[in-house]
């Protein structure tokens, strides 16, 4: 009889540091195999629309040059994802190291083109599908059935079949931390885990 892996989704938006840390550890769990029986998706989450009032305008629905700081990243995570996705997974790092190694800014295209091609990608390619609509359309129903139906908050949150739980990872690409993370995730007998300080 053969095992039906875990699915286990985590959400990223690239600007966050501990979405880093988090997405680091997991694309090292699952290029080593080292983590096994689980299936890994990587799920986008907008910041920008997350911190927006109630009632405002979605980001989805306006303008490009009104979207926020984060949401043509997230677009470009999620064009390689669905459309590259043998070069998803160094994309996606080459993403979070733009941001977060190199200091560059993730709302300026040229940016985001020199990274998916500095992983082998096409950057034509990729920006076609980019602003052909379809990327903005997932972000839009992904971010959207993570805070309707499951509440999320934020990132990086990992969502098992109708659970979350978001966890902030305080070292980078840590496989061990995330291994003993999601040992916890479908045990629901506490709620929230929080240190007042953390030894540095």
């Amino acid at each position: 009889m053969s095992h039906v892996p875990r699915q286990i989704a985590v959400t990223f938006d690239y600007r966050c540091p501990f979405a880093r840390n988090a997405h680091e550890a997991v694309v090292a769990a699952e290029r080593t195999h080292v983590i096994r029986g689980v299936e890994w998706r990587y799920q986008a989450f907008s910041l920008d629309q997350a911190h927006l009032d109630e009632g405002d305008v979605a980001v989805w629905d306006r303008e490009p040059d009104e979207w926020g700081t984060g949401v043509l990243a997230l677009l470009y995570g999620l064009a390689v994802r669905d459309a590259f996705p043998d070069k998803f997974l160094d994309a996606h790092l080459a993403l979070f190291a733009a941001r977060h190694d190199e200091g560059r800014r993730l709302d300026d295209e040229q940016v985001l083109r020199d990274t998916v091609a500095s992983v082998g990608l096409d950057r034509g390619a990729v920006s076609d599908e980019v602003w052909s609509g379809r990327p903005l359309k997932t972000l839009a129903a992904e971010h959207t059935h993570a805070v309707d139906d499951l509440d999320v908050f934020g990132v990086p949150t990992f969502i098992e079949h109708d659970d979350a739980a978001f966890i902030r990872f305080m070292e980078r690409g840590r496989v061990d931390d995330l291994e003993r993370a999601i040992g916890l995730l479908d045990w629901t007998r506490f709620n929230e885990f929080k240190r007042t300080r953390l030894p540095r």
